[in-house]
């Protein structure tokens, strides 16, 4: 009988308890992330059902003050029943999020990537084409709630347009690619600080960096080195987008923007199309980014013909207030030189500019 143990004791086989544990938590986990988003979905999809309900039942056809007599009376029966979630400030967002998406089966796509949380920050937006932007934005980058309210509120939207306005029909550079300006206030820079000081700090808070630019970019080298004819070359930073296929050189300067900077940035494309561009990939594109720029001198000189932009950054954030004020100057700005480019004639560009007013006619305030 001994024996017969020891040999049964022999051939079981060693488990590792705490892996086990791992495991089987993992298992768990997954399953009731999978629930909440799924529970997450439902809610969303029940809120735009109330919503459409209340509009098309309720309000439509319906004397104002009548109507929102009735939805008052809903929201407190609903509120001793369901909780606060139904009270009229919600039932009011419901109602909105019917009128602003009223398409089910769009809905019924977005619910699984925004949650009821994500288009509450989304909502209030004046402008299709914002709302278009964050929605996309929160699919393509999986943003939480908190960044998008953050992105919302640095204007990433509008300032992708600034950006925009300066590209062509026939631009090299991609449109929804790059912003003007760019926010770098996450940095922690000091007065006076150099070039290098602001390259030593975009590596430092390189994730940061990133998550200001936008989706697609991966850092690839700094001070990438470009040699010719016994001659060394240096680039700052150079990035790759995976989703345009291309790699992206950063020049960074402090002080305004100089016309004799675009030379230079010209040898780092040619020489990277020449050298290192891969067969499946698209010819680089730069962007060169300043302290203060001169948007009609950049338009001017049509940079985005060679693959080039150019944009502002801030390395301080202004007040909430004068954020605001400063991005839609700009915006007014940008709109101006649209407006005269559209004077010009046989304008190649003229598709672009109707696109812009077409769709981006609104400025948030």
């Amino acid at each position: 009988m001994a024996k017969k143990k020891q040999e049964l004791e022999l051939t079981t086989p060693n488990i590792d308890e705490n892996l086990l544990f791992s495991r089987v938590s993992a298992i768990i986990e997954n399953r009731k992330a999978r629930a909440g988003s799924y529970a997450n979905q439902e809610v969303t999809l029940m809120f735009w059902e109330i919503g459409h309900f209340i509009i098309h039942n309720v309000l439509d056809g319906k004397r104002a003050d009548y109507g929102k007599q009735i939805v008052t009376t809903l929201s407190s029966q609903l509120m001793k029943k369901y909780g606060k979630q139904f009270d009229i400030h919600n039932i009011r967002r419901m109602v909105r999020f019917a009128e602003k998406f009223n398409n089910l089966t769009i809905v019924t796509e977005l619910a699984p990537q925004l949650s009821w949380s994500h288009f509450i920050e989304i909502l209030p937006l004046k402008s299709d084409d914002a709302r278009l932007y964050y929605i996309n934005e929160v699919a393509k980058r999986h943003l939480g709630t908190k960044e998008l309210r953050r992105q919302i509120a640095r204007k990433a939207y509008e300032r992708q347009e600034i950006a925009n306005s300066q590209l062509k029909e026939d631009s090299i550079v991609p449109f929804n690619v790059f912003k003007d300006p760019y926010l770098l206030d996450t940095l922690g820079l000091k007065e006076n600080f150099l070039e290098a000081d602001l390259e030593k700090a975009i590596l430092k808070e390189l994730e940061a960096f990133i998550l200001e630019f936008g989706h697609g970019f991966a850092f690839v080298e700094r001070q990438k080195r470009m040699t010719m004819d016994g001659d060394d070359y240096t680039a700052d930073l150079v990035f790759y987008h995976r989703v345009l296929k291309r790699l992206v050189v950063i020049e960074l300067k402090i002080g305004k923007f100089m016309p004799e900077y675009i030379g230079q940035m010209q040898f780092y494309l040619k020489w990277l199309n020449r050298y290192e561009r891969k067969p499946d990939e698209n010819e680089p594109i730069g962007l060169i980014l300043c302290t203060k720029a001169s948007r009609n001198q950049i338009e001017l000189m049509e940079l985005d013909k060679f693959g080039i932009a150019v944009a502002e950054y801030w390395t301080e954030l202004p007040p909430k207030e004068l954020l605001e004020e400063k991005i839609k100057s700009i915006m007014i700005e940008a709109k101006e030189r649209l407006e005269r480019r559209r004077n010009y004639p046989d304008s190649v560009s003229q598709r672009q500019i109707d696109y812009f007013y077409d769709v981006k006619d609104d400025i948030e305030d």
